[in-house]
């Protein structure tokens, strides 16, 4: 297919998409960004901001009309949104469409039974459908939890109140990759067309268990006053079930039941790096990362 050089970004204002806008114009792409009514989100003045209603297909079509690819990095809230703008992207003639993944193995089929999820899997399974009938690509950008995230809102452990779970005991592996280094796999991706299409792609900075990272924070913090609990994914599985039920979805519950759980797909055997630019990091560049965001929080 030919190169892509005009990207759409949907969600470009949350937490990932700056850093996926700001690496694309890194990049030497065309950025537009897709921006709600009433948004005052301030973007570089390369970006070409347009309003959209995600319930209006004419407003999806127009700012979609004459891009290349759609970049996808809507939050939890936003998900379903998307089969909208697939359809408007298949409409026009979008070439390849990156719904917004970015966590576990975007199709390991015990893990996409579970919210959010299984919301997900309502997008990719429109997109494979819409590719097999040769009216689009996809690709799907598989990259773990956001380390760097985690770390800065206490999701991974509770830097400034020294507390950490380690679920089922705290040593089984998983994937994670920082923000910047995501974002470099999906400008990755969109300089790679060929290769990604119409596929799950892997990318990493590092593979970690909770324990190996709570002898890292334990290094930057000191390795006194921490409290350690080790609860179970099965009890959180639980719990999120049951939040369901009451129709007040845990979905924080789910996320770590799907990061830290058996056979949920939060550990990548196999990734592409190599083919998507990016660096996997050393145990000291993690060290050091870590040290950073405890000097943030403190």
């Amino acid at each position: 297919m030919g190169a892509i050089t005009k990207v759409a970004v949907a969600g470009a204002s949350g937490n990932f998409g700056p850093a996926v806008v700001n690496q694309l114009l890194e990049d030497g792409f065309k950025v537009t960004v897709l921006t709600r009514k009433g948004s005052n989100h301030s973007f570089p003045s390369s970006v070409t901001p347009i309003e959209v209603d995600y319930d209006s297909p004419e407003t999806l079509e127009k700012a979609l009309r004459g891009q290349d690819a759609v970049v996808s990095v809507v939050g939890f809230q936003g998900l379903t949104k998307q089969v909208q703008l697939v359809h408007a992207a298949v409409k026009v003639g979008v070439k390849r469409f990156l719904p917004s993944e970015f966590g576990g193995d975007a199709e390991n089929e015990k893990l996409l039974t579970i919210p959010p999820f299984s919301s997900k899997k309502i997008v990719s399974d429109l997109l494979k459908k819409e590719a097999a009938a040769g009216h689009i690509t996809y690709t799907l950008v598989s990259s773990g939890p956001f380390l760097d995230m985690m770390l800065r809102f206490g999701l991974a452990a509770d830097l400034k109140g020294k507390k950490i779970k380690l679920w089922d005991g705290g040593e089984r592996p998983y994937t994670t990759t920082t923000i910047p280094s995501t974002a470099k796999a999906v400008a990755g991706v969109l300089k790679h067309p060929e290769e990604t299409k119409n596929r799950n792609v892997f990318v990493r900075s590092t593979t970690l268990t909770q324990k190996s990272l709570l002898e890292k924070v334990k290094k930057a913090t000191g390795p006194d006053g921490w409290t350690v609990e080790t609860p179970s994914t099965s009890d959180a599985l639980k719990q999120a079930q049951a939040s369901v039920e009451k129709g007040e979805p845990d979905i924080l519950a789910f996320i770590i039941v799907a990061i830290y759980g058996d056979g949920y797909g939060g550990h990548f055997p196999k990734v592409d790096n190599e083919l998507l630019g990016v660096k996997e990091l050393s145990d000291a560049e993690i060290q050091d990362l870590i040290d950073s965001i405890v000097k943030e929080v403190q």
